[in-house]
């Protein structure tokens, strides 16, 4: 039965007045100033700003990214090309930066602050001096001893200690363990000196608690129990500060969502936290109850100086201020530079400078917010905003210098191959300067309300019942559209060149091309039908932040800065930190009085009855679509997202490689045939990420074959006329692309769709998301999407109401198995002869002893079964593996002179997604 409910509008929230007072709370409203600033600059259209520039440009208003953004940041740059920074800290002499890093094979990276060069990088490495058991970092530190003759680096289950020579390099690691409790890793987060360096305080995250450990030993002496996932924590006037970015404790019948086996107070239809809170320890009296403060959503980042404790709330886009003298919130500073809308900046550090200015970094926004401070209870005033690089993580103060810490420097530029880019070309970056004049900050403010793209007026409501003529995609939000239902269906993994860097009239590489016209044809048919888009990214570096991109228009700051760990969760539809305030795209969907369906997006769990083998499940497929009947070997998937899982298809299954997406398609026609499309119709085809029971061109082309299948079916159906295909990765991390990794095969079929054309603009996932909410009158969910620039010029108001028609698929769906299903091979199509001939599942004979050990590695991988993960093995030996496989194991992964074992793969040391970001 087709759920439809009426829901009440998530509050994606409106900035407030320039200085109102809440009670005794002052609340001081970012955005007002900004906004004069930077309305002499409001020519441009939002993301149309773009035009035809490709990721990795140099414009005038600065580098283009995959984020719909522009970097050019204030200040003297670092790149690092060791991964993404995770957290860092300067040494208490001011001569040192001691950075986590992950994603780029090392975990510590220690900069020379003075001669501006990384001086040494830490890793697992066998080639690592010093060397370490493992790359994983957590989300907080590394953080240095008073004297500064100590490092302690976070990881999963306690700290490396390291000891700190002379000249700033590290030596002498030496673990100290923290135990897990069951089965909850301790996590560690912020660590904390005592000031006479015999003591660090630490933060575990994963426990719920903080312990205090004697320094020399590593022994715990005492245990504090705190909030849900404690994060950040200062100490000043002899009590601890820790930031809990779950909040408080559920009490009894609170509605709660789970997030690292902890019950965490949610709500309802978001599933999303609903408190925040910081524990306060004293200790001067550690035997005394812990005190609590309330602050704003996920209070992450601390810093403490002159009687307060500043807080930085992620979620509710703000910062606490407590007076240490009584522990009060005093001050809550709104960290909102745009009025168009209240959430997506992601306040994640402040410092304050011996001046008065209180500086918070806006990691969504790539700035620095800058405040004038006059003392605990006195209001702040807004000045303005400095640029940085991609998502400005950490800052401080050295001397007189501002140093900041990004997250994603300049992108995935740097380059591993010397064919293409991936995006686990992942960078860094740290930048420094002197705090400029008042003047010279607000005229930098104009050019980050540029580079994000924030003009007036970007998000037009229809106020009653609009007279506007229907049209595909509407100028305001509630303005009638021709198209009624969405369809957005997600695949995996794939960058543009690999699947259609063949198509001559595109912008493509065709060496780079493992899967073209013969693996794909529907793929290729539909770009040669309803346009062919070639300047598209996907945002997210993994399926992770892939599919909350797609969902939440955001990668939350959480996600974000959990990529060196990732054990806490990797996929965030089970936990509830994962989740932003103002929602998800179905729960704008409901909140517009739209009607939803979910085909496997987002879910979490999976049960298959004995003898769903891809096999059975296979011929199974083959009989419900000659016979109609249901399937013999029903599964379920389920969400622990309530409203989710209330219109989710609950028999179409999540991601699991052993399930053949013709028979997802098969399950998904007999609901469509019963009930018909929603307003907004999810899928979850998952095939294309490879690594199943068939090899790597089959399983392309089964998910090839089923989009090609289901689009037939709908476009010869009553809903054509006023429908929408929106077909994309979650991410393309399993290739290279050689305009930049993140460029991804889209496609945007419709009556309504530019037939024939190729489309050049710059888009990306925002850009589609947005899209699908101006069809369906849906508010945006944060300043991302409230930014972007509806895909309009893809549509024409004169529908062509041709239907598609499905291609036979030219490689066999079962080549590469180990067993015939029961029901034979499949026979394919003939092949193009003017395309690219399909790879043989046959491997050569002197090349199967090397074959063999990746048979072995793969069936370690969890591609498979209930338990499946996307994207558990490593990255670069996924995509080794399939190039392998894509090219009969007779030609090397490019850049490269050999073919690999597994162990041998340049890469292998990076972690896995899922163990390790």
């Amino acid at each position: 039965m087709q759920v439809t409910r009426r829901r009440r509008r998530v509050e994606e929230g409106r900035p407030g007045l320039l200085g109102r007072r809440i009670g005794r709370i002052p609340v001081v409203t970012a955005g007002i100033t900004a906004v004069a600033v930077a309305a002499a600059g409001t020519a441009f259209a939002q993301t149309q700003q773009f035009g035809t520039d490709q990721v990795g440009r140099t414009t005038r208003q600065g580098q283009v990214i995959s984020s719909d953004q522009y970097i050019a940041p204030y200040g003297d740059r670092l790149a690092l090309d060791n991964g993404k920074i995770m957290s860092s800290s300067v040494s208490p002499d001011g001569t040192h930066l001691a950075a986590s890093v992950t994603d780029g094979g090392a975990a510590l990276s220690i900069v020379d602050l003075k001669n501006w060069k990384v001086q040494q990088l830490v890793s697992n490495a066998a080639s690592s001096n010093p060397r370490i058991k493992g790359n994983d970092v957590g989300q907080e530190g590394p953080t240095y001893s008073p004297d500064g003759k100590q490092l302690w680096l976070g990881q999963t289950d306690g700290y490396t200690r390291f000891t700190v020579n002379p000249d700033g390099s590290v030596a002498d690691p030496t673990y100290v363990k923290i135990p897990a409790d069951g089965p909850r890793h301790a996590l560690v987060a912020a660590a904390v000196f005592s000031p006479d360096g015999a003591t660090v305080y630490s933060a575990v995250n994963g426990q719920n608690r903080v312990v205090a450990i004697d320094a020399a030993t590593g022994a715990i002496q005492q245990s504090w129990a705190v909030g849900n996932a404690p994060r950040g924590m200062v100490e000043a006037g002899g009590k601890l500060y820790v930031s809990n970015e779950g909040g408080r404790p559920a009490r009894p019948g609170e509605t709660t969502v789970n997030s690292y086996n902890t019950p965490v107070p949610a709500d309802p239809v978001t599933a999303a936290t609903t408190t925040g809170t910081v524990s306060v320890i004293d200790l001067k009296k550690p035997a005394a109850a812990v005190g609590s403060i309330s602050v704003g959503l996920h209070p992450t980042a601390m810093y403490a100086k002159k009687g307060a404790v500043f807080v930085t709330n992620t979620a509710t886009n703000d910062v606490s201020v407590i007076r240490t003298a009584n522990d009060k919130v005093v001050q809550t500073i709104a960290t909102r530079p745009w009025p168009e809308a209240s959430v997506g900046y992601e306040p994640d550090a402040v410092t304050l400078t011996d001046d008065g200015h209180l500086l918070v970094t806006l990691g969504r926004a790539n700035a620095v917010a800058v405040y004038r401070y006059m003392g605990p209870q006195e209001p702040v005033s807004y000045v303005g905003l400095l640029p940085t690089d991609y998502f400005p993580a950490e800052i401080a103060t050295v001397g007189s210098q501002v140093v900041v810490s990004h997250t994603r420097g300049i992108d995935a530029r740097r380059t591993t191959s010397g064919a293409g880019h991936s995006t686990h070309d992942t960078t860094s970056s740290l930048t420094r300067f002197t705090l400029p004049d008042d003047r010279t900050i607000k005229s930098e403010t104009a050019k980050v309300f540029k580079q994000n793209g924030w003009t007036n007026g970007s998000v037009k409501v229809a106020k009653g019942k609009s007279r506007a003529k229907p049209v595909p995609v509407p100028a305001r939000l509630g303005d009638p559209s021709t198209i009624k239902h969405v369809f957005l269906i997600v695949k995996e993994n794939r960058t543009y060149d690999q699947v259609l860097g063949d198509i001559p009239k595109g912008n493509g590489d065709p060496s780079l091309t493992q899967f073209g016209e013969n693996v794909t044809p529907n793929q290729h048919a539909l770009a040669e039908q309803f346009g062919l888009y070639d300047n598209t990214y996907d945002i997210g570096t993994n399926s992770a932040e892939g599919h909350n991109w797609l969902m939440q228009a955001d990668n939350p700051e959480y996600t974000e800065s959990s990529a060196g760990e990732y054990l806490r969760s990797y996929d965030t539809e089970d936990d509830a930190l994962g989740h932003q305030k103002s929602g998800f795209l179905w729960t704008g969907a409901q909140a517009a009085d739209k009607s939803v369906r979910d085909f496997g997006e987002f879910q979490q769990f999976l049960t298959k009855p004995a003898g769903a083998s891809w096999q059975n499940l296979y011929c199974d497929s083959k009989n419900m679509a000659a016979t109609g009947k249901g399937t013999a070997y029903p599964l379920v998937s389920s969400s622990p997202i309530p409203s989710l899982n209330d219109v989710s298809v609950h028999g179409f299954p999540k991601f699991d490689t052993s399930v053949p997406d013709v028979y997802r398609q098969e399950i998904w026609k007999q609901d469509f045939e019963k009930n018909g499309p929603a307003n907004l119709n999810m899928f979850w085809l998952s095939s294309d990420h490879t690594g199943g029971p068939a090899n790597a061109a089959s399983q392309v082309a089964d998910n090839d074959l089923a989009v090609g299948k289901m689009v037939d079916e709908i476009s010869h159906s009553t809903y054509w006329k006023d429908s929408a295909i929106f077909v994309a990765e979650d991410d393309s991390q399993a290739g290279l692309d050689h305009v930049d990794g993140h460029r991804a095969p889209i496609q945007v079929i419709s009556p309504y769709a530019q037939h024939g054309v190729v489309d050049s603009h710059y888009y990306s996932q925002i850009t589609m998301i947005r899209t699908i909410e101006q069809i369906l009158g849906i508010h945006p969910m944060n300043q991302k999407d409230s930014a972007a620039t509806p895909m309009t010029g893809a549509f024409t108001k004169k529908a062509n109401l041709a239907p598609f028609n499905a291609l036979a698929n030219r490689t066999s769906l079962t080549d590469g198995l180990a067993t015939p299903p029961s029901c034979g091979l499949d026979t394919p199509a003939p092949q193009n002869p003017k395309a690219a001939a399909v790879p043989s599942a046959k491997v050569p004979a002197d090349m199967q002893p090397l074959a063999s050990q990746w048979d072995h590695w793969k069936s370690q991988q969890r591609l498979t079964g209930p338990n499946a993960v996307a994207d558990y093995a490593n990255p670069a030996q996924m995509n080794h593996f399939t190039w392998y496989q894509t090219h009969n194991w007779k030609r090397a992964y490019p850049g490269e002179e050999k073919i690999f074992a597994p162990q041998d793969v340049p890469g292998a040391y990076i972690p896995s997604a899922e163990s390790d970001g």
